[in-house]
């Protein structure tokens, strides 16, 4: 289960103790825990078994879980607002504590650590891990650089060519535009000689409609002339057959009355 584990370092300034920086690394596994604690001339270390995590968990009613994220959060970053404590158990033994609040209440959790049976080994433990982990963060910020630069040179590679593509966007939409003024202005001539076309059509229409009225109209007047004469004339046979009439009926009339 070994690797599982989970590794901290954390850099402690306890004021209790004049402000004297003590590391303390962290081995973290799902069930229980690991300390080892230098202040550079001794060095201590703390194994916390499974009993007693799981002791210490049902004490303060949680699951072993989360007594250990808790723990792993505090002893991993020093966290602001609490009191860390390191200060002396009695035959060489320190009692490490920090506090913490949950529902509102400030509690307290300690851990009794031995003397290290091998302080230079753990001491140097200790160093090896913060310089491999120095190491890795210094590899991690090269590469962190290193990928900044080339997102930055991409970056301005985008915005070179968004920047061209933006001009000749430019330049295209400007050319369009000309062309379709260009089409325009030719279709609106089209409108207008078509128009003019349309306006002369019409109007010499009505010109010929205007002449063709008249010719009709002069036409009717000549004709109703001519039927004029023709009924005077009617007239003027009618009455001298009458009065041609005349003559023989009264002649005959006479007779009549001679006989008589």
């Amino acid at each position: 289960m070994d690797s599982m584990a989970r590794h901290t370092c954390l850099k402690l300034q306890i004021a209790a103790a004049g402000n004297q920086p003590i590391f303390v690394k962290g081995t973290w596994f799902d069930t229980h825990f690991d300390l080892s604690i230098t202040d550079g001339l001794h060095a201590w270390v703390c194994h916390a078994t499974e009993e007693e995590v799981r002791e210490r968990a049902a004490l303060w009613d949680q699951p072993v879980v989360e007594y250990i994220e808790l723990a792993e959060r505090y002893l991993g970053f020093q966290q602001p607002g609490s009191v860390y404590g390191f200060a002396d158990a009695g035959d060489g033994c320190k009692r490490l504590s920090w506090t913490f609040e949950k529902e509102g209440m400030k509690l307290e959790w300690r851990w009794k650590c031995q003397p290290s049976p091998d302080t230079q080994q753990t001491t140097s433990g200790i160093l090896d891990f913060l310089m491999d982990s120095n190491i890795r963060l210094s590899e991690e910020v090269v590469r962190k650089t290193q990928s900044f630069d080339q997102l930055k040179v991409e970056a301005e590679k985008c915005l070179g060519q968004s920047e061209k593509y933006s001009n000749e966007k430019i330049d295209f939409e400007s050319a369009i535009y000309a062309k379709f003024l260009s089409v325009l202005n030719s279709k609106k001539a089209k409108l207008r000689e078509l128009r003019d076309q349309l306006s002369k059509q019409e109007t010499a229409g009505k010109l010929q409609l205007e002449e063709e009225d008249s010719r009709s109209t002069g036409k009717t007047e000549s004709y109703s002339g001519s039927d004029d004469k023709t009924s005077e004339e009617k007239p003027e046979k009618n009455a001298s057959s009458t009065s041609k009439d005349v003559p023989a009926a009264t002649s005959r009339g006479r007779k009549r009355v001679t006989r008589r």
